[in-house]
């Protein structure tokens, strides 16, 4: 009798020693955060058109409690001692994109900053585009949405998120203009790849500097 009872708890212990809990955010789908933030991105467009910077932050901060859950309790990829090279590559994207279009679309960059930003000092719009987005949209969708999807499926819907975050604040100047929502549309998926692509080729470090020195050039500077 003793020994079939200490055969019977003999798996019990094997795995209570040496297997690690596995928590439930470890193997969940992700899509419910996303889902949950674009919600909120929505839900808060009916404030009035002078909130904007309030809109912004709880869209951000509700992306980036998941990411930051996720990176947490789940499987989301750590950033740990990361290779010079790496961030170096990160920069490199982050001015290829960014350089030409500043160069050629100043003025058009420089609208679409104003529009995105509205009456907003300059401090504050650093303070996103430096800080607040990438930090949200790295930790969510490089972190926790890429582990789970290909990458270009990843800027996809990155790209859609940001239409829904960015286009309402400026949807007089997209109906007026359709043109302004089709270049503008145009530029946030081949940005939203790019952090996805050198998020699968360089890392997660390198995609979040890559989306800072973007936002630096594209947003930052053209509000100047």
């Amino acid at each position: 009798m003793t020994t079939e009872l200490e055969d019977v708890d003999a798996p019990e212990r094997e795995l209570s020693d040496d297997t690690p809990p596995v928590y439930r955010g470890a193997t969940s789908d992700p899509t419910f955060g996303y889902l949950i933030a674009c919600a909120v991105a929505l839900g808060l467009t009916t404030l009035p058109a002078g909130n904007a910077d309030f809109r912004y932050t709880v869209s951000w901060l509700v992306m980036a409690g998941f990411g930051v859950v996720a990176w947490l309790f789940g499987d989301s990829e750590r950033i740990g001692q990361e290779r010079l090279e790496n961030l170096a590559w990160g920069i490199a994207f982050g001015l290829i994109i960014g350089a030409p279009l500043l160069a050629f679309g100043s003025e058009v960059l420089s609208s679409a900053a104003r529009l995105m930003f509205p009456q907003m000092r300059l401090g504050t719009v650093l303070a996103y585009v430096v800080f607040v987005m990438p930090l949200a949209e790295t930790l969510f969708f490089r972190g926790v949405l890429q582990q789970h999807r290909e990458w270009w499926v990843v800027g996809l819907q990155s790209s859609l998120w940001s239409v829904i975050l960015l286009f309402p604040t400026m949807w007089t100047e997209v109906v007026r203009s359709p043109a302004v929502a089709v270049i503008m549309g145009t530029a946030l998926v081949m940005v939203n790849l790019i952090y996805s692509y050198v998020r699968q080729r360089n890392g997660l470090a390198a995609a979040w500097m890559c989306q800072i020195v973007a936002n630096i050039v594209l947003v930052f500077l053209p509000s100047l």
